[in-house]
């Protein structure tokens, strides 16, 4: 065995922080709050290494209200201002630091606002590096070339070298708490052509997985569970559920009762016995004070993830699994997964979602789960947005020629290619992270923010 290659050090050189509109086709409700329509920010990174290579490197994520900080006497504009101060803060602490690896420039913040920032900038500073070194993500992290050590006596890097990226993966349906069942629960249709109802959508895509919200109500839950399963119990091939509660319980005897009532109700047999498990379903506040009991289906953090700790403080309590998602930072995922192998005996990692868009989010996003391992990911960007249709022409073409498995042509736009339920993705293992295209600069507009001194 050929002994490992040292990590890189780097300096950041420039850093430039961009955003544009993404407008929703669908109105999407997810916890206390309905979207329809978000700026979507853009991190794009110049770093120098050491012998004096540069090269540049980008990433996206959307600025989304009600999810970050949930407190209701922020309006969506405080919300979004305040991810853009954590982008800004984390701008000028990373063109201070000295040449440092990948690993050692990341720097997780506490909480999930503070710690927008340094997710986005590293996934950005990543693609720099893999772009200087012409290799892919794939081959940054299976040979550590982000310089990662030991971590709860673990060794980093000879856990990421028995990663396997996988070429496919499942994707999982959301289906939100405003989201048409079928063509009767609709007053009026947007129209465009593409799928609209969950019926539609299972026809158009042959999804099996689906993540389907609940609102806190324990009937109207019931009975919406009921409706979706109405319309789930006619595939014929097995179907996977994920319920995710978005924070909606407030504890978990509530959650239990729920659950209690589900399995009493004969139409959901099905759907019962297809679920996986539950997703964050107490408030965060709440959610790490007392032990999960009453549900004999896994229980996993999300919205409580805000910190490094967050995981272990979860599995005393019995949660038995953490989300990954690219704006709560790659590092903690690939943590998290090192994690779930050492502890073994059911300790799992799930792909959630947070709207992710078409381009470099969904990409570097999707290449990430897939080296985790994971089988199937929740998507949902491109039911709610109609694809690439905002964006240049220039720009589509572009993605489309250099991820033709991903992405294809259709209702004149190019947008995520989902066949029999599932995403290609092999074309996410070239140099860089997870992109061969890159966005229009041009048609971005420079983000402001607050003073961050």
């Amino acid at each position: 065995m050929s002994p490992r290659q040292a990590a890189p050090r780097f300096r950041v050189a420039a850093i430039e922080l961009l955003e544009r509109d993404v407008r929703l086709r669908m109105p999407f409700r997810f916890g206390v709050v309905t979207l329809t329509e978000s700026p979507q920010a853009f991190a794009r990174a110049r770093i120098r290494l050491e012998d004096g290579r540069e090269a540049e490197g980008a990433a996206a994520e959307l600025l989304a209200p009600k999810w970050f900080d949930k407190d209701p006497a922020l309006s969506n504009e405080d919300n979004y201002d305040q991810l853009r101060v954590s982008l800004g803060r984390t701008r000028e602490a990373y063109l201070a630091h000295e040449a440092r690896t990948a690993w050692g420039h990341a720097s997780p913040g506490k909480g999930l606002v503070e710690n927008y920032g340094p997710a986005l900038l590293d996934r950005a500073l990543l693609d720099a590096l893999c772009r200087a070194l012409g290799v892919s993500f794939y081959r940054a992290v299976l040979a550590n070339l982000v310089g990662a050590g030991s971590f709860e006596g673990m060794d980093l890097g000879d856990f990421f070298a028995t990663l396997k990226p996988r070429v496919a993966i499942a994707a999982r349906h959301t289906v939100g708490l405003v989201d048409p069942i079928t063509a009767a629960d609709q007053k009026t249709r947007v129209g465009d052509g593409l799928p609209e109802t969950l019926e539609e959508v299972v026809a158009r895509y042959g999804h099996r997985y689906f993540k389907l919200k609940v609102g806190g109500d324990m009937r109207a839950d019931v009975e919406r569970l009921v409706a979706i399963a109405s319309v789930l119990g006619r595939i014929d091939a097995p179907f996977h559920v994920s319920l995710d509660g978005n924070e909606q319980y407030e504890d978990m005897q509530g959650v239990a009762a729920l659950w209690a009532a589900m399995k009493a109700e004969p139409r959901l047999r099905r759907l019962v016995d297809s679920v996986l498990f539950i997703e964050q379903p107490v408030k965060r506040s709440r959610a790490l004070e007392r032990k999960v009991e009453g549900i004999d289906k896994p229980v996993i953090i999300d919205e409580s993830d805000d910190s490094l700790d967050a995981f272990p403080r979860a599995k005393a309590l019995g949660y038995r699994g953490v989300s990954s998602k690219t704006c709560k930072g790659l590092y903690k995922s690939l943590i998290n997964r090192a994690r779930c192998a050492q502890w073994g005996d059911g300790y799992f990692m799930s792909g959630e979602d947070l709207t992710i868009q078409a381009g470099l989010a969904l990409q570097q996003d999707t290449a990430l789960v897939s080296l985790l391992g994971l089988t199937h990911l929740e998507r949902n960007g491109h039911h709610y947005v109609n694809g690439m249709a905002g964006l240049p022409q220039s720009e589509q073409d572009a993605f489309l020629a250099a991820h033709p498995d991903l992405y294809e042509r259709s209702h004149g736009a190019v947008r995520v290619k989902i066949a029999d339920g599932m995403l290609s993705i092999g074309s996410l293992d070239c140099p860089g992270y997870a992109s061969k295209a890159m966005p229009d600069w041009n048609t971005m507009r420079g983000m402001t923010w607050a003073s961050v001194s």
